[in-house]
C-alpha cells in the first residue's frame, strides 16, 4: 500500500487521542498518560512536516512502536467505554468536518489552477508585447489575402499565443495546398500585439495569418446586447445520473461547448466573406480540411459535429420551459463550418440577441439562446469529423485518437496546462515550436 507508514501513524494518532482522556482522568495512571500525550505530541509533529513515507524521520519505527505499546498499555486498563465511544465519534465527526474542507479547497484550487493563467504563459506574452514595440519594422500587409473570399479562411478566436499556433501549425501540417489558406486570429486588446509578433516571427508554409482586436472592431449591427470585448466559447458542464430503469448504464460527464457572444459578430467582421471554418484555440487538426469549402450543406447556416447522447431533453434543467424539440440532438463548437451568406440571410445575429435579452436572467441562457437561435439550422457533420473529450475524459481509445480528423480538448484539463492529462498532450506538443527562444526563456513547457 502507498505510503502505508503514514497511515498507520494516522491510525495510531486516532486511537490514541480517543483513549487519552479516559486515561487522564485515572490517579493511578499518571505516567501512562504523560506516555500518551507525549507520543500525540510527535506524531502530530512528525504528521505536520510529512505527507508520504518518504518525508519520514529515519527514526519513525521506533516512535511507532513507543505509540503501539501505550497504546495497547491504555486498552488494557478498565475504563468508561461509554467516555472512549464518545471520543472516538467526536474524533470522528472532527475528521469528516476537516475532510470536507479540504475537499472544498481541493475544488477551489483546482477551479483556480484551470481559470488562471499560467505564469509562464503571462511571461511569453509579456516578453513578445515588449518586443513588438521595440521594432515591428517587418509588419506585412497582406489585405488582398485577407478579404478574397476565393481562398479558406480559418477564424480562431483566442487570448492564447501558443494555443492559437497549435491549431493553425497543425492545420497547416496536414493541408494539401497551405498557400489558398487565411487565419484570421480574433483576440483582446491585452494580447494583441503579443500575437502580432508571434505569427510575423512565425511562418506556416504558404497560409497567410491575420490578428485581429476585436475591440478595434465596430460592427454595423448595434445593439444593447453587443458587446466589444473578446469572449471565448462557453462550455457547460452536464452531468448525468444513472437512472433507476438502466442502473448499469454509469453516471457521465459531459463538457458541451458552443458560440459565444463574439461569435455572432462574424458576419460583420467578415463582410466579404461567404464561407469560414471557426476552429476553437483547444483543438488539434490531424486531416486536410479543404473538403468543408465544398460541403453543400443543404440551406443549413452551421455544420457541427453532433451530441446524440445528449439529447435537448436532457438538458431541460438549463434550457428551462423554453419552446425547443426534446429529441433533438446538442452540437458542438469546435469545428463549424460557417455559410456566412445564409447567416445574413435569416439574420441569426439579431435573432441570437433578442434570445439573450428574454433568457438573460436563466441560468445557462448563453447555451439556450445559442440552442434555440440555430434550431434546425444545423448541418450534422460526420461524427468521425471531431473527438470530443480530451479535456477531461481518460477513457478515450487510443484508435479512436489516431483515426479522429479534429481532436477537441473540450473540458478543464488543457493541454497547455500542468492539469492536462498526459497521454493525451503528445498529439498537441508535436505542433508546438518548443525552440522558440522566447519560450525556452519563460520557462513554457507544457
Amino acid at each position: 500500500m502507498k505510503d502505508s507508514t503514514v497511515k498507520k501513524l494516522k491510525d495510531q494518532l486516532f486511537v490514541a487521542r480517543a483513549y487519552f482522556p479516559s486515561v487522564a482522568k485515572i490517579p493511578a495512571q499518571n505516567k501512562l498518560s504523560r506516555e500518551l500525550r507525549q507520543n500525540i505530541q510527535e506524531l502530530e509533529r512528525v504528521l505536520s512536516e510529512s505527507t508520504t513515507d518518504a518525508d519520514l524521520p529515519p527514526e519513525i519505527q521506533k516512535k511507532s512502536q513507543r505509540m503501539e505499546a501505550a497504546i495497547a498499555r491504555a486498552k488494557s486498563i478498565i475504563v468508561d467505554c461509554n467516555n472512549v465511544d464518545k471520543k472516538l465519534r467526536q474524533i470522528f465527526d472532527l475528521t469528516e468536518d476537516e475532510a470536507n474542507f479540504h475537499m472544498k479547497q481541493s475544488a477551489f484550487l483546482y477551479q483556480l489552477a484551470v481559470q488562471t493563467m499560467p505564469k509562464s504563459l503571462h511571461c511569453l506574452s509579456m516578453r513578445l508585447t515588449v518586443d513588438y514595440f521595440k521594432d515591428h519594422s517587418f509588419d506585412k500587409d497582406l489585405s488582398e489575402k485577407y478579404s478574397d473570399p476565393t481562398l479558406q479562411h480559418y477564424v480562431i478566436f483566442s487570448k492564447n499565443v501558443i494555443a492559437s499556433s497549435v491549431v493553425i501549425n497543425s492545420t497547416v501540417m496536414h493541408a494539401r495546398d497551405t498557400a489558398n489558406q487565411v487565419f484570421h486570429v480574433l483576440t483582446d486588446g491585452q494580447n494583441y500585439y503579443a500575437m502580432k509578433l508571434w505569427f510575423l516571427r512565425n511562418t506556416f508554409k504558404d497560409a497567410v495569418v491575420q490578428v485581429l482586436n476585436i475591440e478595434h472592431i465596430n460592427p454595423d449591427y448595434h445593439d444593447e446586447a453587443t458587446i466589444s470585448h473578446l469572449t471565448l466559447p462557453v462550455e457547460f458542464r452536464v452531468f448525468f445520473h444513472s437512472s433507476d430503469n438502466a442502473p448499469a448504464i454509469p453516471n457521465r460527464t459531459q463538457y458541451i461547448s458552443i458560440f459565444s457572444h463574439s461569435h455572432y459578430l462574424l458576419p460583420e467582421i467578415f463582410k466579404n466573406l461567404e464561407r469560414v471554418v471557426v476552429l476553437d484555440d483547444d483543438v488539434v487538426v490531424q486531416q486536410d480540411l479543404s473538403v468543408l469549402w465544398t460541403l453543400d450543406m443543404g440551406g443549413k447556416v452551421t455544420g457541427a459535429v453532433q451530441i446524440c447522447s445528449v439529447r435537448l431533453g436532457l438538458l431541460q434543467r438549463h434550457l428551462g420551459e423554453s419552446n425547443f424539440q426534446q429529441n433533438s440532438c446538442s452540437w458542438m463548437s469546435g469545428l463549424n463550418v460557417i455559410d456566412l451568406v445564409r447567416w445574413r440571410e435569416l439574420d441569426i445575429s439579431r435573432t441570437y440577441w433578442k434570445l439573450v435579452k428574454q433568457v438573460s436572467m436563466k441560468e445557462g441562457s448563453a447555451l439556450l439562446a445559442s440552442l434555440l437561435t440555430f434550431q434546425d439550422l444545423i448541418y450534422a457533420l460526420d461524427s468521425a469529423w471531431v473527438l470530443s473529450g480530451l479535456g477531461h475524459d481518460y477513457g478515450l481509445n487510443i484508435q479512436e485518437i489516431k483515426k479522429a480528423a479534429v481532436l477537441h480538448y473540450n473540458g478543464n484539463m488543457k493541454p497547455w496546462l500542468e492539469l492536462g492529462i498526459p497521454k493525451y498532450k503528445v498529439y498537441w506538443k508535436k505542433f508546438l515550436n518548443q525552440e522558440d527562444q522566447f519560450l525556452s526563456e519563460c520557462n513554457v513547457n507544457p
